[in-house]
């Protein structure tokens, strides 16, 4: 059974709580007869098997649904069960994992199957709290889980369900503060059904996936809550959630050189901490350089390039810092070591594309070099 986090409750905190269970407890009916007769394909869900949730579950924390299927189905091709995923090289997961992001997300994949081989035969355990001490398994990973692959009443409070819930509350309760996230777990876990507790979950974040949607007017006129939805009795749907308003990202400019020799373009690996951790990349300078300044900067590394031109620029988004990146290729002469940056290794074409593992903030690059009209040949 899922035990709830203990948190220390005065009156009025438990009086808003049995009156949201009172509200919250309208909508499992109408909720789920909607989702039996809505809900979209997935390839996860006609396999709920725990491992297959487990992924699919984590591939979804920063992905949308349509863009994680295919990379879903690659996987499981793959790596098709626990065993697997705990056997497979770093590297090779890593380019498994290629375009998804937050990489330490699979690196914990592989870390947690290779402590369930240890502690549970390779088979998930059917525990929330023995799932939770999994890394990479929060509380939401952890109630998906429970409740979808082992049928045990255990909520699963993600953006979805939050935002579906406080519509229907109409709630204006910070939802960035981890006690409004265990507040509504609380009075989830007093009304999600017995017998099926993954189909509860799935339905509020379908529906919030489908029709109750962020940023704007969520869909009421098709969703099967309205008539109960608080928020829409009182017209405050499109205010709801509430979230303070995000601090500016920091801005950091990077000069990137694609350092082409002999049909072979230059990588170095990111220091082991911090972001894109152990990734490969290609390397790069602070700031934005001019093709002047970059020649001035060949010349005082005492380096004869061949030929040098610009790209196309291109920008990353991370959680705190935005990337604004211009671009080079610097070609060099073909058997000369060149002391530009250090520790770089020289990829082809194919190995760019079967072997390391490139971060989403340089494809717009790697695009430009290995299209079919790209510098990079087969």
């Amino acid at each position: 059974m899922w035990n709830c986090p203990e948190i220390r409750l005065n009156w009025e905190a438990g009086k808003k709580i049995m009156a949201d269970i009172y509200e919250l407890g309208a909508l499992a009916e109408p909720l789920c007869l909607w989702y039996r007769e809505n809900k979209r394909s997935m390839p996860w869900r006609e396999s709920p098997s725990p491992y297959h949730v487990w992924l699919s579950e984590i591939m979804l924390q920063q992905t949308r649904i349509e863009a994680a299927k295919a990379y879903y189905e690659r996987f499981i091709k793959r790596l098709p069960d626990v065993e697997a995923l705990a056997g497979v090289p770093e590297e090779e997961l890593l380019k498994l994992w290629e375009g998804l992001g937050y990489y330490n997300r699979a690196r914990n994949l592989r870390k947690a199957a290779g402590l369930v081989m240890e502690r549970y035969g390779g088979e998930l355990p059917a525990d929330y709290d023995l799932l939770l001490e999994l890394p990479g398994i929060g509380r939401y990973t952890a109630g998906a889980i429970a409740s979808i692959a082992y049928n045990i009443p255990a909520p699963a409070v993600d953006g979805n369900v939050l935002r579906v819930a406080m519509r229907y509350l109409d709630c204006g309760d910070d939802i960035s503060r981890a006690s409004v996230r265990t507040k509504l777990e609380r009075s989830l876990l007093a009304v999600i059904p017995e017998d099926c507790p993954g189909e509860f979950n799935q339905a509020i974040m379908e529906l919030g996936e489908v029709i109750c949607i962020p940023g704007g007017e969520p869909l009421c006129g098709r969703c099967p809550l309205a008539g109960d939805c608080l928020g829409k009795r009182h017209g405050r749907q499109s205010e709801r959630p509430f979230r303070p308003a995000k601090k500016d990202r920091r801005i950091e400019e990077r000069t990137v050189l694609i350092l082409l020799r002999e049909n072979r373009v230059a990588l170095r690996r990111r220091p082991g901490k911090g972001l894109l951790a152990g990734m490969w990349e290609f390397p790069s300078l602070e700031g934005s350089l001019s093709l002047s300044a970059l020649n001035e900067y060949l010349r005082e590394k005492q380096v004869k390039a061949e030929a040098l031109y610009p790209l196309e620029n291109a920008k990353h988004i991370f959680s705190h810092v935005e990337w604004h990146m211009c671009g080079y290729v610097v070609e060099l002469p073909s058997g000369q070591t060149q002391d530009i940056v250090p520790e770089l290794v020289w990829a082809g074409k194919k190995e760019l594309q079967e072997q390391y593992a490139v971060p989403v903030a340089f494809h717009s690059f790697l695009r430009q070099i290995s299209s079919k009209n790209g510098i990079l040949q087969d």
